[in-house]
């Protein structure tokens, strides 16, 4: 029997099991095989071919967002309309083959946004292009799931679109569970936690030693934080989940009655628009910019004013807000000699205000950075060895220029 049978028969018996508190451990046992199955069957089809043509697209910007959807939806239409480049659009089925990127220029900041091929039930297991188009979705701060107004009524493509990316291990607009998992060489398994736990049946402790077992984790300790569930704990256990913002774009509202439109409208997480008539386009953009994070921020130089031409651009998908992060942005150097730092802004109580690297920064904030004096920089416990490194680094480079003016004066 094949992997993908034997997912199917797991599916099946998971499908005709009650679900009640007495088969909560079974269940999870269950998920655990499940989970295992796919990521075997996922890894097998990784060894046996490339991630394909035209899906090796580098990331730019200060934010990426991919388009999934099935095909026909309007995804190649949208991308025309929001950027400067061409993805072409048809009326049948499977227009776009490759990932075809584009930027969006908004508030001051640059947004790729990737035009993905249409994918068809069953991709997770491979079916079309669906592994690379999951692959790329993979790496995406966003994902805006593009369905047919029309058709969604009918078909439930959302929920089969979730589904598809949930296998894949995806998961859309939720928080990574606070559960603490250390692995250990001796000693078994020592599982606590810190609320009731309600979602892993009668007996929490035998469907936690359950589901370890199946994963061969004999000695380990499992601390839940919060009141979590089987799925969540697999998840810990994987290790390799992704967990992403998503929005839900309802095309082609034009072809719907009104009360249609408004019932779609009110749903959570969700855009209704018409690129044919370009209508909520820009609503679109701005709940983007909101679900990706994104932040803007000047920076500024004692005694002058700041620039407000080149923001600093920061993402909670990626490095975060704070003041390390934008650091980091603009020298990494400036971390070692980092002292404080004065903000103006929303973000603080007065302005200036003066703040470590830890400060959360909002949108439009101005910050200048302080460094140490050379006195506190020789306090430093480490300050010798930057010296050394700097010396190092010195010496090499004039080694270096030595040599080419050698050489320059050899051919010359």
């Amino acid at each position: 029997m094949g992997i993908v049978d034997k997912i199917k028969e797991l599916e099946a018996e998971y499908a005709r099991t009650q679900k009640n508190k007495a088969t909560e451990g079974h269940l999870g046992i269950i998920k655990a095989k499940l989970s295992k199955l796919r990521s075997s069957l996922l890894e097998e089809q990784s060894s046996s071919g490339g991630g394909g043509d035209g899906f090796d697209v580098k990331k730019s910007g200060d934010g990426r967002v991919a388009l999934i959807g099935f095909p026909s939806v309007g995804k190649s239409s949208l991308l025309s309309t929001l950027t400067s480049t061409q993805s072409e659009a048809a009326g049948y089925e499977f227009t776009t083959l490759t990932c075809i990127p584009g930027n969006i220029l908004y508030n001051d900041t640059k947004i790729q946004l990737l035009d993905l091929p249409g994918i068809i039930e069953g991709a997770a297991h491979g079916k079309g292009r669906g592994k690379e188009v999951i692959a790329v979705a993979r790496t995406s701060d966003l994902v805006l799931i593009v369905l047919d107004a029309g058709k969604e009524g009918v078909d439930d493509h959302k929920g089969i679109l979730e589904r598809e990316l949930e296998t894949v291990g995806l998961r859309l607009n939720k928080t990574p569970p606070n559960i603490a998992l250390v692995k250990k060489a001796t000693g078994g398994v020592k599982f606590n936690a810190t609320v009731p736990l309600t979602k892993l049946g009668d007996d929490p402790a035998k469907t936690v030693n359950s589901i370890l077992h199946e994963f061969r984790l004999h000695n380990c300790e499992v601390l839940f934080r919060g009141d979590y569930g089987t799925d969540e704990l697999i998840d810990v256990i994987n290790g390799n989940r992704k967990y992403v913002r998503c929005l839900y774009v309802y095309n082609k509202i034009d072809m719907i009655p009104l009360e249609d439109v408004e019932k779609l409208a009110r749903q959570p997480d969700t855009i209704v628009m018409s690129v044919h008539l370009k209508l909520n386009l820009d609503y679109l953009l701005a709940r983007m910019w909101d679900a990706m994070g994104l932040v803007r921020v000047f920076c500024k130089r004692r005694g002058c004013p700041p620039d407000l031409d080149e923001p600093v651009v920061l993402s909670s998908q990626r490095h975060g807000i704070t003041v390390e992060a934008a650091t980091a942005r603009i020298s990494k150097e400036l971390l070692v000699v980092f002292n404080y730092a004065e903000v103006w802004g929303t973000s603080t109580k007065h302005s200036p205000q003066r703040v470590g690297l830890s400060h959360v920064l909002q949108d439009e904030d101005v910050f200048q950075i302080i460094g140490q004096t050379n006195h506190q920089q020789k306090l430093d416990k480490n300050y010798s060895q930057r010296v050394q490194d700097y010396n190092r680094m010195i010496a090499e480079k004039r080694k270096t220029r030595t040599k080419e003016g050698k050489k320059k004066r050899s051919t010359g």
